[in-house]
């Protein structure tokens, strides 16, 4: 398994809206294998295909405290949304960042899964939670576009200055 690239906000390639998948083969499989390596080494409890510059409508995920659930969704539609819930929401594209996000509480799904088959799916909670964040991605969507124009705009700039300082060389190598 290939460890990806995660895109970081505000990587223009973050708003590319995913397009269906019409059928699986060796290279989803391949796919689906190499995202679930870069969530869990991330370490991240979801991914979206749009994430790792694959704009196909593909998300994988695993909310367990052991990591022993995972789950894939591959052209995810949600059919029913209820209630509300504010959930305090990260992401791996926009790294050290957290932000209450207000979400519907309950929702139905229908995807497939990396057999292909067809399925649907009542979740509540955080996987509720989950679902919508990385379906947003698939939208071309990211957590901070629910956030004020002038936090979103703080964080993008907090990001750079990190991206520069990671970058930078330290005293030790300097000659």
């Amino acid at each position: 398994m290939t460890l990806l690239l995660i895109l970081e906000f505000p990587d223009p390639r973050l708003r590319t809206k995913a397009r269906p998948i019409a059928q699986a083969d060796a290279a989803l499989t391949r796919l689906i294998d190499d995202m679930f390596a870069t969530m869990y080494a991330a370490p991240g409890i979801g991914l979206a295909a749009t994430q790792v510059d694959a704009h196909i409508r593909l998300v994988v995920m695993d909310v367990s405290e052991e990591k022993n659930e995972p789950r894939v969704f591959i052209n995810p539609e949600i059919l029913e949304k209820e209630g509300v819930q504010v959930y305090q929401e990260g992401c791996l594209s926009v790294p050290g960042v957290f932000a209450d996000v207000e979400r519907a509480d309950r929702i139905r799904l229908r995807a497939r899964d990396r057999d292909f088959r067809e399925f649907e799916l009542a979740a509540d909670g955080l996987l509720a939670v989950c679902i919508q964040h990385e379906l947003d991605h698939l939208e071309g969507k990211v957590f901070v576009d629910y956030l004020s124009p002038f936090k979103r705009e703080q964080v993008r700039k907090r990001l750079e200055k990190a991206r520069r300082d990671a970058k930078a060389p330290s005293a030790e190598h300097v000659m």
